[in-house]
Parts: C-alpha cells; sequence; structure tokens
C-alpha cells in the first residue's frame, strides 16, 4: 500500500503489531442492564467505578470512538455539555448547512431553470420558517440516532462539561445540576473546534454571525458581507445568494476555496459563483468593522495596501476560520499544553506527553474535517486494544457543497511543484458528458494529477454535479496506489457522470474518447 502522509500520520498496515509497548488489557461490561439503564436517566456515572475509556467531547471524532470502544467491549463513558451529540458538524455545522443548501438549491433552479426543462410553475415563495424547520427536523433525528447507539454498544453518555482533575480523574459540571467524577484508565480528548473571532466585531449571532448564526437567521438580508472566502463562507454565501441576498465575499487570498483547492478549479468556481450573483473581492483585506448603526460597516483595503472603502451590510459572516477549542478543561493540572495554534501536541498514536491521554479530532493537528475526525476515532480505539491503527492522511478528500459541487484528494499543482515532482495532467469537462448533458447541469470538470514516471494518481479534483460523491472513488484509488490507467481500464456504467471521471484518468495516460 503506498501512502502520502503529514507529519506525525499514523499511516499503518492492518495487522501489524508494535512490541515496543505491552498489549493493553481489554475488558468487558459488568454492569446489569438495569443499572445501565438507571445510570442513562440519572445522566452521571458512579464515582467510584473505574472505566476502561473516558472521552471528553461527543462529536463526530468522540461519539465514534465512543462506539467504536463499545464495540471491543471496553466499558466506556461519554461526557457531552451541548446536551446534544454529534458536535459541531451534526448540531451547527455540516448537516444543517446541507440541508440549506439543498432547499436552497431547490428553490433557487425553481424560480430560475424549469421553463427550459419543460416545468411551468406558478408563483414560488419562500417560507424560511418551514425551511429552517426542516434543517432541524434533520437534525433531531440524527442526534437521536447516535444515543440509540450508544445503548445498543453500552456507552454510558453524560451530559456536562469535563475537566481534569488528575491524569486519570475527571470532574463533570451536570447539565441538569450538581456534578460527578469519573476515573478512567485510558482517556480521549475531542473537544472540537469553534469560530475564529474577527477582532472588533462582537459576535452575536444576529447582525454579526459566524456559521452558527448563518444556519438560523429568522429572515433573508438584503445586504451580506462574508469575511472569508473559504468553504464554510462560500457555501453559506450560496445559501443567503440563492434566497435573495446581495452577497459579497471578501477574501484576502488570491482565490477562493482555501490553499488546498486546486487553483484551475478555484478560479471555475468563482465564474460559476460569481455568475449566480455572489459578488468576490480577492486580495483584499478587512481593516475594522462597527455594528453600532443601523447599519453594518466593514472597511476595507487592497491586501498590498491602497485606497480604502467601506462596505454596508445587514449582516455580516466571519468565517475566517476555526480554532481548537480546549476552554475550561484543566489542562494545567495534568501539565498539558497547547501549540501556538492552540492545538494539544500528540504523537503518531494520539497520545500526548501523558500516554494514556490521548487526542483526535478538532482540537489536534490536521485538517478540522468530520470524517477525518471520524478515521482518528477508529483508529485510538485500535490502538488502546490492539495496538495498531491506521489512518492516511494523503487521502482525506474534502468537498464544497456549493452548486456545482467542488471536492478534491490527495495534492494539487502549487504543491506538487513546489515539492518538486514531475506529474501529468489529464482533464475532462461535464460538458462531453452525455449524463451532464442531459441533466442540463454541464459545469465543471474532473482533473487527474499522476506522477509522470510511473502514473501513480497523486491527486483528484472535481468541479462539477455530484462531485461529493464522485471523489470516493478517487479516495480509494488513492489510498491502494491506483494508476490513472488502472481507472481508465475499469468499466464504469453509461450514462453516467462517472464517465467522467474515468474519461479524465484516460485523458491522463493516454487520450479521453469523447472529447
Amino acid at each position: 500500500m503506498f501512502n502520502q502522509v503529514l507529519p506525525r500520520a499514523c499511516a499503518r498496515k492492518v495487522g501489524a503489531v508494535r512490541t515496543t509497548s505491552p498489549a493493553l488489557l481489554r475488558y468487558s461490561p459488568s454492569a446489569s442492564l438495569l443499572q445501565d439503564r438507571m445510570t442513562w436517566r440519572r445522566g452521571y456515572a458512579t464515582p467510584s467505578e473505574e472505566k476502561d475509556l473516558v472521552i471528553i467531547g461527543g462529536g463526530v471524532a468522540g461519539y465514534v470512538a465512543a462506539i467504536k470502544a463499545g464495540q471491543e467491549g471496553l466499558k466506556v463513558a461519554c461526557i457531552e455539555k451541548r446536551g446534544a451529540l454529534g458536535g459541531t458538524c451534526l448540531n451547527v455545522g455540516c448537516i444543517p448547512s446541507k440541508s440549506l443548501l439543498n432547499n436552497s438549491q431547490i428553490y433557487h433552479q425553481t424560480l430560475h431553470d424549469t421553463k427550459n426543462r419543460g416545468i411551468e410553475v406558478g408563483e414560488v415563495k419562500l417560507n424560511l420558517k418551514q425551511m429552517m424547520k426542516a434543517k432541524d427536523t434533520s437534525v433531531a433525528g440524527l442526534t437521536k440516532g447516535i444515543e440509540y447507539l450508544f445503548k445498543k454498544n453500552n456507552v454510558e453518555y453524560i451530559k456536562g462539561a469535563g475537566r481534569f482533575e488528575d491524569e486519570n480523574t475527571v470532574a463533570v459540571e451536570l447539565n441538569d445540576g450538581g456534578e460527578t467524577t469519573l476515573r478512567g484508565k485510558n482517556i480521549i480528548i475531542s473537544t472540537g473546534s469553534e469560530a475564529t473571532p474577527f477582532p472588533g466585531l462582537e459576535i452575536d449571532e444576529k447582525r454579526v454571525i459566524t456559521s452558527n448564526g448563518a444556519i438560523a437567521l429568522e429572515e433573508v438580508p438584503k445586504r451580506m458581507v462574508v469575511i472569508g472566502g473559504g468553504i464554510i463562507g462560500l457555501e453559506m454565501a450560496s445559501v443567503w445568494s440563492r434566497l435573495g441576498s446581495e452577497v459579497t465575499v471578501v477574501e484576502f487570498l488570491s482565490q477562493i476555496g482555501g490553499p488546498g483547492m486546486d487553483s484551475d478549479i478555484s478560479k471555475q468556481s468563482q465564474k460559476i459563483l460569481a455568475k449566480q450573483g455572489i459578488k468576490f473581492m480577492l486580495n483584499t483585506k478587512v481593516n475594522s468593522g462597527d455594528a453600532s448603526g443601523d447599519n453594518i460597516k466593514i472597511e476595507v483595503e487592497a491586501a498590498k495596501g491602497g485606497k480604502g472603502q467601506t462596505l454596508d451590510c445587514d449582516v455580516v459572516l466571519v468565517a475566517i476560520g476555526r480554532r481548537p477549542y480546549t476552554k475550561g478543561l484543566g489542562l494545567d493540572k495534568v501539565g498539558l499544553e497547547t501549540d501556538d495554534k492552540g492545538r494539544l501536541v500528540i504523537d503518531s498514536e494520539y497520545r500526548t506527553k501523558i500516554p494514556h491521554i490521548r487526542a483526535i479530532g478538532d482540537c489536534t493537528f490536521g485538517p478540522m474535517l468530520a470524517h477525518k475526525g471520524e478515521e482518528e476515532g477508529v483508529a485510538a480505539i485500535e490502538f488502546i486494544t490492539k495496538n495498531y491503527g491506521h489512518v492516511n492522511y494523503g487521502a482525506i478528500p474534502a468537498v464544497m457543497y456549493t452548486h456545482p459541487e467542488v471536492a478534491w484528494v490527495g495534492q494539487n499543482e502549487a504543491e506538487l511543484k513546489e515539492a518538486g515532482v514531475k506529474y501529468r495532467v489529464g482533464t475532462f469537462p461535464f460538458s462531453a458528458n452525455s449524463r451532464a448533458k442531459t441533466n442540463l447541469d454541464t459545469d465543471g470538470m474532473v482533473k487527474f494529477l499522476a506522477d509522470a514516471e510511473t502514473d501513480r494518481i497523486l491527486g483528484v479534483h472535481i468541479i462539477g454535479p455530484n462531485a461529493g460523491e464522485m471523489i470516493a472513488e478517487a479516495t480509494l484509488a488513492i489510498e491502494y496506489g491506483a494508476s490513472s490507467e488502472d481507472i481508465g481500464r475499469t468499466s464504469h456504467a453509461h450514462p453516467t457522470l462517472a464517465e467522467a471521471f474515468k474519461e479524465a484518468a484516460m485523458a491522463t495516460y493516454s487520450k479521453a474518447i469523447h472529447v
């Protein structure tokens, strides 16, 4: 297996066994069913009871680790102060935003793209309250589903805020009042991240908002300014632009989408989103903001200096990134420190300098992606129970759920050039794909990057319909060290959007057929 990894990556073949440390014992739950039920009702653990594993944080990384630990027979407790499992992703991030992205796209398409499809519609109205209700219903169903999985796998769910008392003891301030303590042979910190604030703009989640407020506005703002042209900013810009807001995205860098997005894909994305009505100000820095008046005033100027200007808006979305959240953990009590970016420092097995205390997800290194946290959750438990685990950080996909979607995995051209890697490029446009043509949805392309000598796939970048699903094939190919010829010689059903993926692969090692 070929693995491209970042520093401290945990890429390890399944079956590899460490000999440098003794295998940890595995434990089986001994509490009776009645005790388990009573514990769930009370919402706290018996103070004298020692757990095999205590997890602080019930977000994606934490709850996946908890379920995996339960499946492995460990006696595990998961502490979450939100009162709902799933963390930022499920409650105020990935899941609710995708609900709004999907439904706002249906609304926008109904308004602007039905007549030429032979569909005559009458008056189309936005019911924002109902759209938000649909979002909340999806979230509620999923959080309850995780609670069910906890019960199924004998995971104790404790609603409260955890903090270290010593290296094996966690005190929990319970949401319903009172406090309890837990002792754990192993402890995992998975406290996630929070939106990075902008100096001088006080977040109220009504007019000055983060992504949390962006999924809960009660009316469509006439004008919105988005500070930050990364994935979160662009997704929320898309939602509110489709619903009728005049949206301006201000980005300090020279391209949208963040440094991971390939420059060719970024340019296409910006061009398409601009056609949809979003205005862009690139190479522009925000100097200050004033929300004291009826209108919010944002002072901007060219990133390299120049004449400034003032942007007026009703709502400003601060989307300049996220930072690890470790507030209130009592790290000082156990001698744990964070780096200059606020991240917990870990080794290749997710261990802090205290070996039985591990950290996973957004509170430590790597991209702040839910699926990255999931993989780490599983790997961390495997290290505890089996002494091996696996996460290939060179095969972590990223998706931006605008329309069209943007997705990528592996390296982009800028990274390959910086590393001095010789590579070939193959592309195929959706405008030449039969399924995209019949769907009248032909914007975008698939782009392959492969090693010039070995043809091994180094990166795949897609902008177009269904990109977020199609990237899974690319991720699997990179995980198993496939070549572009491997993909090009694999039959893909016709007519499908995935044929564009095959044709782009063919264009990389030879020539595409349908262009």
